[in-house]
């Protein structure tokens, strides 16, 4: 049930100048949106992809300790498969403990929305991990930025576009069920 920038000519989002402006290739997928399940698992079948190979951006923070005034924000980007696990990315991060940002700060931080939100071209450009396993597909999805597009690309051209740092960020059981959510 995907589409094609072909069939229906989306508008072009800020993620996607932006791998325009480094000469990176891309494809667009758009698909129906459903706002009661936003979920990557959703989002896979619905653009004709293994889950695993699409992948969730998550905007974190640092706990801030007694006496601390700001505190850094992260962005965590997880295949579809799995769940974060937030001690790992606190050790990637070099910071005591992480938590999931609040709902309410993503847009504001972000300039996405919830079920939209990506690394590239943030409002605010915080320091983002990907999981390891990115490196393991020849292409991978992520959020072009709005609800219902995708932007499907080779993993060395996403690392490429978001400087991110790559982490063993996922608990260790999120592959156990992968082989039955694609069907």
């Amino acid at each position: 049930m995907s589409m094609t920038t072909e069939a229906t000519k989306p508008v072009k989002t800020n993620a996607a100048r932006l791998l325009d402006s480094l000469g990176i290739a891309y494809e667009v997928r758009t698909y129906q949106v459903d706002p009661d399940d936003l979920s990557a698992i959703s989002v896979a079948r619905k653009i004709d992809m293994p889950t695993e190979q699409v992948f969730k951006t998550l905007l974190t923070r640092a706990i801030p300790t007694p006496g601390q005034r700001e505190t850094p924000h992260f962005f965590a980007v997880i295949p579809g498969d799995a769940e974060l696990d937030l001690k790992k990315l606190a050790h990637a991060a070099s910071v005591k403990k992480i938590e999931l940002a609040s709902l309410r700060d993503v847009e504001p931080l972000t300039g996405y929305v919830r079920g939209g939100v990506t690394v590239m071209a943030a409002r605010t450009a915080f320091p983002a991990y990907v999981d390891e396993t990115i490196e393991l597909h020849e292409a991978v999805s992520v959020s072009a930025g709005q609800r219902g597009t995708q932007l499907v690309l080779s993993p060395a051209d996403y690392l490429r576009a978001t400087g991110a740092t790559l982490s063993d960020l996922t608990k260790a059981t999120h592959h156990a069920d992968s082989a039955v959510e694609g069907e």
